[in-house]
């Protein structure tokens, strides 16, 4: 894996869009996870286990594997781990929620496009808030709040004019569509 820090110039782009990637399809393949689960009343949290084993593998075993190879210090200052802390705290607990909001009836176009609108507007908010522009909320330029305004906008529009999935086809079709390889209407 490239060393972001080394080439400088996109390469952050290019990890802000990859993790636009895997967030886009994070609400989907969660919610499918969860109706996958076959259990209306705790598939939710069968989902969310999976999810926490995957959290596991990927952010406690990836970086430590790194730390070891680089051969880093082990010490952890109190202030880098109660941050970290608290920011896999507020993760983890935004991730259940979005189970929960599938579980009371929201669908992944609806739940996650407020999320994906709303949760860059809360983070703009709380990054001026710990860290005031120079010149202060003033400075601020006004296409700053245009953009904010246009996010609520267009995540309204998205949620109220999603279309409107077809009726899945029985299982029975699904199966005999297979059979016969036809698999264009699923």
């Amino acid at each position: 894996m490239p060393n972001p820090s080394a080439s400088g110039g996109m390469m952050w782009l290019i990890f802000a869009l990859m993790t636009v990637l895997f967030w886009g399809l994070y609400g989907v393949f969660l919610h499918s996870g969860q109706i996958g689960m076959a259990d209306p009343v705790n598939g939710r949290y069968k989902a969310f286990l999976w999810v926490g084993l995957a959290y596991f593998l990927v952010a406690v075993l990836a970086p430590a594997g790194m730390l070891v190879a680089k051969g880093a210090s082990w010490s952890f200052p109190m202030k880098g781990m109660s941050w970290s802390l608290i920011a896999g705290l507020v993760g983890a607990a935004g991730a259940f929620c979005v189970l929960l909001a599938f579980g009371a009836k929201g669908t992944p176009a609806t739940v996650m496009t407020i999320i994906f609108a709303g949760a860059p507007i809360v983070n703009a908010i709380v990054a001026l808030t710990l860290h005031p522009p120079q010149g202060g909320w003033k400075s601020i330029p006004l296409p700053f709040f245009a953009g904010i305004l246009l996010a609520v906008i267009g995540a309204s529009l998205v949620t109220l004019y999603k279309p409107t999935p077809g009726a899945a086809a029985p299982p029975a079709a699904r199966a005999a569509a297979h059979a016969t390889g036809d698999t264009a209407n699923e």
